[in-house]
């Protein structure tokens, strides 16, 4: 894998919400996660991979996202990619040090210019893979909506040290901090919010099968499946009890970074949006579940847990 940016990689996102915990068994034992910790109102789920903060759920009286949780190489990394925030002036939330949670390791927080809570950590507990075929294997990216998209599209590039993949028309910017395609995407919208986190399979059959295990229980896909012009992944959406959308995709394209340019993909042509043309476009309830709740963002949310 290569990388150019001091973070190396997605570890995957924890949700607030109120009485999220009592979604559990839709993402344990629909979605396919397994849980790996739980401690008053919060879980936290892994994937196939030996990340244990893949996906995570905490009880709060305000919807949103918890915080962003991203990967360094190492400590050295680690300090180097807080001495560059500082000079970047950005909102510190705590400085490099041990966390004290079940994952332990090393790292740092600070604030997004939307108020998101972006968490860096290395050194932090490994689980032994656990390969179930036809389950997701890793949190993919995750697609934020911002009502300034240029704004925090500079934020990502300038300051973390992401670089742009492609762009959707002028609605969407896909944005990598190593060679795959894309791990954050920012979709413009009124408020901030998530617009949907993706999990990984590793074959183009475990997707298709796992498309088929949620219709089997009778959660039917909500857009898809298809494959996506930007990043020519395949796709298929569903909306999850509390109201997140949640997506399984796979085989995202990896970049060569000595030959790619970033390409604007129309909006207007069926064929740019899916490859395949087998989706369609968004229904608008859809599209109503990906603009997410407004998030107040970090410091303004009620009761926070603040860890």
């Amino acid at each position: 894998m290569t990388n150019f940016s001091l973070i190396d990689g997605l570890r995957g996102i924890v949700m607030r919400g109120p009485n999220l915990t009592e979604s559990c068994s839709f993402f344990e034992n629909l979605w396919g996660l397994t849980l790996s910790h739980s401690e008053n109102d919060e879980v936290f789920f892994r994937c196939n991979g030996s990340e244990p903060i893949a996906y995570g759920l905490i009880n709060n009286p305000v919807f949103g996202i918890e915080y962003i949780h991203f990967s360094t190489k190492d400590r050295s990394s680690m300090n180097a990619l807080f001495k560059q925030l500082v000079k970047q002036n950005c909102t510190i939330i705590s400085k490099p040090g041990e966390f004290n949670d079940f994952s332990g390791g090393y790292g740092f927080e600070i604030l997004d210019p939307e108020n998101r809570r972006l968490r860096f950590r290395t050194d932090a507990l490994k689980l032994t893979n656990n390969k179930k075929w036809g389950y997701p294997d890793k949190v993919s990216h995750v697609v934020l909506n911002t009502p300034d998209m240029e704004r925090l599209q500079d934020f990502f590039t300038s300051v973390l040290g992401f670089r742009v993949s492609d762009y959707s028309g002028d609605q969407m910017v896909f944005l990598r901090c190593n060679n795959e395609h894309h791990t954050i995407a920012l979709s413009r919208s009124n408020h901030p919010s998530v617009n949907h986190v993706a999990f990984d399979l590793s074959s183009i059959d475990e997707f298709m099968h796992s498309i088929g295990r949620m219709k089997q229980a009778g959660h039917n896909v909500s857009w898809g499946p298809g494959r996506h012009g930007p990043g020519n992944n395949p796709f298929a959406y569903f909306v999850s009890p509390p109201g997140f959308v949640v997506e399984f995709t796979t085989e995202l394209q990896i970049i060569n970074e000595k030959k790619h340019q970033p390409k604007v993909w129309s909006r207007n042509d069926p064929a740019s949006m899916d490859l395949w043309m087998t989706a369609g476009p968004p229904s608008t309830a859809q599209r109503t579940a990906m603009q997410g709740k407004p998030d107040p963002g970090f410091p303004n949310q009620i009761n926070s847990k603040g860890k």
